[in-house]
């Protein structure tokens, strides 16, 4: 395969699936996200702090792709069957190790006791439900071969370019087996149709532009770990790409209404970025202790 394009650094921002739900949730938390610097109110670090805090789901989903993405490039390494004794010993020491150097969310406002083996026994469960699925065992027999051209959590964040908008797609794991190009995302939560496939098909295009595989030949997979293991994958095609790349300017715009600066990336004063209305997002908001008339 072709290697990775790189891209000389710019200011202006970049569409993401996760940059636009976070846009379309609540604009207040997508400025806290992403324009933290320019709050006169409140301080920078302050809001650096509340946006670094996790959750227990968010943290078991943290442990369980690291734990994978580890096993994928020790495959590259060494075409070994696992030992599972030593893989989940080193789980669970990760586990540890991560939720020890972190502050909760649900610790932080609720005052809730995180439990490191409650953590662990989810991911513990999810682990296994890959290592024992059919899927596993054809990786190790058809995709290991070709471990040397495997993409595992490419470095940065998997910048590309979408009708010439720049875009992050970043991939879990993309290899090939044959002739064609597999894409594979790995899911602890609930599965959430609608926005796993337009992730999906940003990792297709994600593909299509570095590598020049057409449509056809890259077959996308959402792997769901919890409660069993499933999959769901997408078929792409060219309406579907020119239908993705039309959505993609179309929301890269609707981000940049909200900028004085759009090649500086400098957004307009927080005020312009209203609290949402949805207040069911709001129990679950890092932000909330600093967001006045809640």
């Amino acid at each position: 395969m072709n290697e990775i394009k790189k891209f000389p650094y710019t200011d202006i921002l970049g569409w993401s699936v996760s940059r636009y739900d976070r846009f379309s949730n609540c604009k207040r938390q997508y400025y806290y996200d992403y324009y933290a610097k320019y709050d006169k109110d409140v301080p920078f670090e302050k809001i650096q702090f509340l946006k670094s805090l996790t959750s227990k789901a968010l943290e078991t989903g943290n442990i369980v792709h690291d734990i994978i993405r580890d096993m994928l490039r020790r495959f590259q390494k060494s075409s070994k069957p696992v030992n599972k004794d030593k893989f989940f010993k080193y789980s669970f020491d990760l586990a540890e190790r991560y939720c020890g150097a972190k502050t909760f969310f649900e610790n932080y406002y609720d005052n809730d006791i995180i439990s490191v083996q409650e953590i662990y026994s989810k991911v513990k469960d999810m682990l296994e439900n890959f290592i024992d699925s059919k899927r596993f065992s054809w990786i190790e027999k058809y995709a290991v071969p070709q471990s040397s051209e495997w993409v595992i959590e490419p470095n940065g964040f998997g910048e590309t370019r979408i009708n010439n908008y720049k875009a992050y797609c970043k991939v879990d794991f993309l290899f090939p087996v044959g002739d064609k190009i597999y894409i594979m995302d790995w899911k602890t939560g609930k599965p959430d149709e609608i926005k796993h496939m337009r992730q999906l098909t940003g990792y297709s295009l994600w593909a299509n532009y570095h590598f020049g595989k057409p449509a056809e030949n890259i077959e996308p997979i959402v792997v769901y770990l919890s409660p069993v293991y499933s999959e769901t994958s997408v078929k792409i095609d060219d309406k579907k790409i020119s239908d993705f790349a039309q959505t993609v300017e179309a929301e890269t715009k609707e981000m940049y209404e909200y900028l004085v600066n759009i090649e500086k990336n400098i957004p307009k004063d927080k005020k312009d970025f209203p609290l949402t209305e949805r207040t069911f997002f709001c129990k679950y908001c890092s932000y909330r202790e600093i967001c006045k008339g809640r």
